[in-house]
């Protein structure tokens, strides 16, 4: 198959690929026999290593995006490289521990759970969903295309899309770490 000829459609399969496995991870469908079972020293490092990739991710993201406004695209090639990397890293972290052990329980107040942490939560989530197909797509696009050809894409347009709700996902995500293991320890 074609990917350049097909980019829309692999990035929708893809995307729902990828989605599904989250959900199911989520959702903790995946049986815990099909999961290796890791040091509980390492499960419970895995949301204070995550919040480590999100800043770093949340610093490639602003470097790329700077990169491509001033015209260094292959800085912002290796930013956005980087980016999608960190990102995979840490989500199949996640979703590991998230399979293994459940969401993380709010331990502050139910005041600051309904109207701060749960808002700031499904706001994160939201975009993290949306970002998936996107960031797919313009990845997609990046790596089918010549430089010179992205500008006749549709990945400038997506891209920017993309890294915005992206880069605003990663913040309310160490937001969500910040609630959960720095303002109210539980």
């Amino acid at each position: 198959m074609n990917v350049r000829r097909h980019v829309p459609a692999v990035s929708g399969v893809l995307s729902v690929i990828a989605l599904a496995l989250v959900f199911a991870a989520a959702l903790r469908v995946i049986p815990d026999w099909l999961l290796p079972r890791a040091p509980d020293a390492v499960i419970h490092a895995i949301p204070h290593v995550n919040a480590v990739v999100s800043v770093t991710a949340i610093a490639t993201i602003v470097v790329g995006v700077r990169a491509v406004r001033r015209g260094d695209i292959a800085r912002h090639r290796q930013a956005m490289l980087a980016t999608t990397g960190l990102f995979a890293v840490f989500l199949v972290a996640y979703l590991y521990r998230v399979a293994l052990e459940g969401p993380t329980a709010f331990p502050g107040p139910a005041a600051v759970e309904r109207f701060v942490y749960y808002p700031v939560l499904g706001i994160h989530i939201l975009l993290a969903i949306v970002c998936v197909p996107l960031v797919i797509y313009t990845l997609l696009l990046a790596l089918t295309h010549s430089v010179a050809e992205l500008p006749e894409t549709r990945h400038p347009t997506v891209g920017k899309a993309a890294a915005s709700l992206w880069l605003v996902s990663f913040v309310l995500g160490t937001v969500v770490y910040l609630m959960l293991y720095v303002v109210f320890p539980g």
